[in-house]
């Protein structure tokens, strides 16, 4: 924080005291844990976002390597049911839930009664007998009734992270949510970070919906990256003309053809952070749209270069911090706040509601309806461009 701090005076910290401060744990640490905490504490003093601290010497542990199945397992008269299974989506390469595979025949309501030959019964808990699985084919039985009249033996490879499986079912329930709530007319994008996942997703869903007539992307969670302003540019297209079609529906081209012009809305939530907290501003500087949420985390400083220390440890002392066209420090420790404040309370959201989504969707056709639909314009009379001298 000394050395390295994007700015000299640590903040206003009386460092010398703090270091007077903190060094006093330091006959009580007994463990890298402890040392972490310790430094942690100390780091706090800065009152800097990206201020992390992790790893160092720590022992070898085992890794159970738990296989998972990508799916929801519920108890019942003393055996497991399977109520939902993970697919990833037919659209998403690389990404297929364990039981989701052509031809293994497993269907919601199913009931696993064995692993690998060892049964399985309430209250055992199943994840103990998937152990060791993660990554290596095993057996399960299966059957569509406790009874097992119907039980056969399939052969699947667990996963070690089932993440990804229920991310995506997340975003196509919300995907879901606003075609229902929208009638089909707005796209829906979701953007987990402003880096390599943020870039894909956002390639991927915005410019297969560019026949919407608006859209609302959707920050919440972003945890940040430097494609910001990558995705602001080209939510910012402007509309400059068309191209006319003589296929099918003749509908015109638009120029430039990828992109979307209609209202945009943008969901925000106190989780968003450091790219993720650049995204809304950026979004906002542009007047592309309203903000819909809650204030983002106010994390925009850079955590690039900072060194590692000796026993492998790391202690980021952030690099580079923000400042606005006007010279003013800006967005690090403040966040960026909505236009239009809405939580996520628990009691709706546990109801199966996502007032911040819903929210966007009602302000998103409220511009809509306001004048803010661009149509694609049929095309003009032909154009007589023949001439011939003296005529």
């Amino acid at each position: 924080m000394r050395d390295f701090l994007y700015v000299d005076n640590q903040h206003g910290a009386p460092w010398n005291d703090v270091w007077d401060w903190y060094s006093a744990w330091l006959p009580d640490v007994r463990h890298r844990s402890d040392f972490n905490h310790l430094l942690d504490m100390l780091s706090g003093e800065i009152a800097v976002g990206h201020s992390y601290v992790s790893g160092g010497d720590y022992p070898d542990l085992d890794n159970p390597r738990t296989g998972l199945l990508g799916a929801d397992l519920e108890e019942e008269d003393g055996f497991y049911r399977i109520t939902r299974i993970y697919d990833g989506g037919d659209w998403t390469p690389g990404l297929a839930g364990p039981l989701s595979h052509p031809g293994l025949d497993v269907q919601e309501g199913d009931y696993l009664l064995a692993v690998d030959g060892a049964e399985l019964r309430a209250p055992t808990n199943p994840y103990r007998l998937m152990e060791g699985t993660a990554g290596r084919v095993i057996t399960l039985t299966v059957a569509s009734s406790p009874s097992a009249e119907d039980a056969r033996d399939i052969v699947v490879e667990p996963t070690g992270n089932e993440g990804a499986l229920r991310r995506w079912a997340w975003v196509g329930a919300n995907q879901a949510r606003v075609d229902e709530m929208s009638g089909g007319r707005l796209a829906y994008v979701w953007l987990p970070n402003t880096g390599q996942g943020g870039y894909q997703y956002f390639n991927r869903m915005y410019y297969a919906q560019k026949d919407r007539e608006g859209a609302v992307i959707d920050e919440r969670n972003n945890g940040g990256g430097s494609a910001a302003d990558y995705i602001v540019d080209m939510l910012d297209r402007e509309l400059t003309g068309y191209f006319n079609s003589r296929a099918g529906d003749r509908k015109p081209w638009t120029q430039p053809m990828a992109a979307l012009f209609g209202p945009k809305v943008m969901v925000i939530n106190e989780r968003a952070g450091s790219g993720g907290d650049l995204l809304p501003y950026l979004f906002r500087f542009r007047g592309i749209g309203p903000l819909v949420g809650t204030k983002t985390w106010g994390g925009l400083v850079g955590t690039w270069d900072t060194p590692p220390l000796i026993d492998g440890g790391g202690f980021v002392a952030p690099r580079g911090g923000f400042f606005d066209v006007n010279g003013e420090w800006a967005v690090e420790a403040e966040g960026v706040a909505p236009d239009i404040e809405v939580r996520n309370d628990p009691a709706p959201v546990i109801a199966g509601g996502d007032p911040q989504l819903e929210a966007a969707v009602r302000e998103a056709l409220r511009l809509l309806d306001s004048g803010g639909k661009v149509t694609f314009e049929d095309e003009p009379p032909p154009p007589v461009r023949w001439r011939r001298p003296g005529r």
